[in-house]
């Protein structure tokens, strides 16, 4: 009996085989950029090429098909790289930062509400123009703006036009090992500078330019937050978890909290997602099926649905994984509306294609990524992880198809969860089972309590027991992570090691499924190099000797490091404060593979400010110092000087025959650029940490 012919993926999900070529594209361009005229040509000459096939015989079309599709993948190349290249504002002629000098004055448009910070404000600015002189030039392109917290600050709207008169500085990242690429991810936004305004440094000009819109959308934001505000109790847990949870709202997230919800691995909670647009998306379908009238007339009822879900979407900041729904469930409610049922795999790749058309920048958004791979994971494994357990209680059987939810979405997104954030929530199937159906409860009940906060007593009640509701899912997922074994972190992770990853992941997959012995040949032999990578990182940590000087604002940070030990010289505060040292130290102790505190250090000798590791001379000066007049000049390879104290490069110099003197981040901007002047006239090295980014010196090699 033969057996039956199964359909390859790629034939019911054509999409698939288009979204490829087009993600090699935008790679190909961002990494490997190529001049625009290349990109028109081969578009013009691969499009030629594929329409002169409609001229051949049929027969000839049939032989050379193969060619054809190659033509049709070299296009959507082609169309990647051209995409790519048009949404880099950076090759618009009127693209403000093509055109700026200095002395030029700014107008700019605030282009989202203010977000407040610990000293400043934060905003998008658009530059609508540049003043020179007497002359106004047109431009594009944004800004970020950092203002001082004040009355008039805190007066600026959506739409409001600056005259702005002040230095603007290019994004810049820290430098340190293993730290986030913010300039990267800003240039994803199209943010290449950012400018810092003093009460004199901009004047609010007559006259708004508002997207009518936009200014809809941040109203209604604005509306929702005071609601939620009015009718929730004022602690401040359950009020910033409700804003998060219904409109992404995070600016009120206690710290703490996210920690915990990120630990037990259900942050994507807080984060608006997928979930919470298919939890609106079910709520829509079940209401409008039930309102007289409107449950006959589909069309109405796909437009009232479609407008709700995108309205929601923009109400939630836009972001990449809410769009993805958002197109996803456009897609699925149109196909119901017409009465057709397409490959799932189709709609995903589909809707991926749109949104890197949109956007192809979205390609490198965690929360995109996380969301696609998430998607694949449940349609992939949720069955088979259900089908290990057969569970006759109907409760717990929810709970174990729950779990395999869980489960399945894990297994995609746990190696990309590794390299961005090195960790892994080992209490996460536990985390879930309580959180996402308390969660999909507390969303609607506050839908219902917006619904009743016109009425003082019903939304008083509503908003009581919803913040009920998130206090006894707060005191849940801080109960999780109280255990010590709850997560598993300080992870290194490294592209290499996330690809092997996955093909490990791909070939036991495709052996499990078609149980074809040569696939679990393969994912052996990628364990074993898997393995083998991972023991040359450990070998290479084990070897290491280094002094880092993290660039970190107005503080003091060094670690001198031996094998995977350090010792930490340093503000107090950085070691004291978890989420400060979190943030910047983390990622780069992590990357180096350093986790173990010790003091003092083995190999490592100090006296003082002076400090001697591998053969090398230190000195730490962080206050000022008197020095006697010495004979012979003593030797020091690096002076690290913090905290602005009153030393002179040139009476330093009379007493240390110095390397290298290097001004970290604590000191002021123009103390740095006078010892820099003074290091240039006497012929000495220095380096400036806040200008220059952190500085890492391997002591073994030097």
């Amino acid at each position: 009996m033969s057996r039956p012919y199964r359909m390859p993926a790629w034939k019911t999900a054509p999409f698939i085989r288009l979204l490829i070529p087009f993600i090699a594209g935008i790679l190909l361009q961002w990494y490997l950029p190529i001049p625009y005229h290349m990109i028109i040509t081969a578009m013009t000459c691969f499009s030629l090429a594929s329409l002169l096939f409609i001229f051949f015989p049929l027969a000839l079309r049939f032989r050379w098909r193969a060619l054809q599709g190659w033509l049709l993948h070299l296009l959507l190349v082609s169309l990647g790289s051209f995409v790519t290249w048009q949404n880099d504002i950076r090759h618009d002629p009127g693209w403000f930062g093509n055109s700026l000098r200095a002395g030029d004055y700014m107008v700019v448009r605030v282009d989202e509400p203010l977000t407040e910070k610990t000293k400043t404000f934060k905003t998008t600015g658009i530059v609508e123009s540049l003043v020179r002189h007497d002359s106004v030039i047109p431009c594009m392109g944004k800004v970020l703006l950092y203002l001082s917290r004040d009355s008039e600050s805190a007066a600026l709207h959506y739409g409001d036009r600056l005259l702005v008169n002040a230095r603007i500085q290019s994004i810049r990242n820290s430098g340190n090992p293993g730290a986030f690429d913010y300039e990267q991810y800003a240039a994803f936004q199209q943010v290449f500078h950012q400018v810092f305004l003093k009460g004199g440094d901009w004047l609010l000009l007559p006259g708004r330019n508002a997207n009518p819109f936009r200014q809809f959308v941040y109203t209604a934001r604005t509306t929702v937050l005071a609601s939620l505000r009015k009718t929730m109790p004022p602690e401040k847990d359950e009020l910033g978890l409700a804003e998060a949870l219904l409109i992404g709202y995070t600016n009120d997230l206690d710290k703490d909290l996210v920690q915990a919800y990120t630990n037990t691995g259900v942050v994507h909670i807080i984060a608006i997602s997928g979930m919470h647009l298919a939890l609106i998306y079910m709520m829509l379908v079940w209401l409008f099926d039930r309102i007289p009238g409107l449950r006959q007339i589909k069309l109405l009822q796909l437009i009232l649905i479609l407008g709700c879900l995108w309205l929601f979407s923009f109400m939630t900041g836009g972001g990449a994984s809410i769009l993805r729904a958002a197109v996803m469930f456009s897609f699925i409610s149109t196909g119901k509306y017409l009465s057709r049922r397409s490959s799932i795999y189709n709609s995903l790749a589909s809707s991926a294609f749109v949104l890197l058309l949109y956007n192809p920048y979205f390609l490198w958004d965690v929360g995109f990524q996380l969301s696609y791979l998430a998607i694949v994971g449940i349609i992939l494994f949720q069955r088979p992880f259900y089908a290990l357990l057969q569970v006759k209680n109907r409760l717990l059987d929810e709970l174990w198809k729950l779990a395999s939810v869980s489960l399945a979405a894990q297994v995609l997104t746990l190696p990309i969860c590794i390299y961005y954030f090195h960790q892994v929530p080992v209490l996460f199937l536990l985390a879930n089972i309580i959180a996402v159906p308390v969660s999909g409860i507390i969303l609607y009940a506050e839908i219902i309590l917006l619904i009743l906060s016109p009425v003082p007593v019903l939304g008083h009640y509503a908003g009581k027991i919803t913040s009920r509701m998130l206090d006894i899912m707060n005191g849940a997922i801080r109960w999780i992570d109280q255990f010590t074994f709850s997560v598993w972190d300080r992870i290194p992770a490294s592209l290499l090691s996330t690809v092997l990853l996955y093909a490990i992941i791909i070939t036991l997959t495709a052996w499990l499924f078609k149980k074809e012995r040569k696939w679990f040949h393969f994912a052996l032999s990628l364990i074993l190099v898997f393995v083998l990578n991972n023991t040359i990182f450990q070998w290479k940590v084990a070897q290491q000797q280094k002094l880092i000087v993290y660039n970190i604002p107005r503080m003091q940070a060094i670690d001198i490091v031996n094998g995977n030990a350090f010792q930490f010289a340093g503000d107090p505060r950085l070691s004291g404060e978890v989420q400060l040292s979190h943030f910047h130290l983390y990622p780069s102790r992590v990357a180096l593979g350093i986790h173990e505190t010790t003091e003092p250090l083995s190999g490592l000798f100090q006296q003082g400010i002076f400090y001697r590791f591998c053969n090398r001379n230190m000195a730490f000066i962080n206050k000022p110092l008197v020095f006697e007049p010495v004979q012979n000049k003593i030797n020091i390879d690096y002076v690290v000087i913090s905290h602005n104290p009153s030393v002179s490069i040139k009476e330093l110099a009379e007493v240390f025959h110095c390397r290298q003197y290097i001004f970290d981040a604590s000191n002021s901007l123009w103390k740095i650029a006078k010892w820099q002047a003074d290091c240039s006239a006497l012929h000495l090295q220095g380096y400036s940490v806040p200008e220059q980014g952190g500085l890492v010196f391997d002591l073994d090699e030097q």
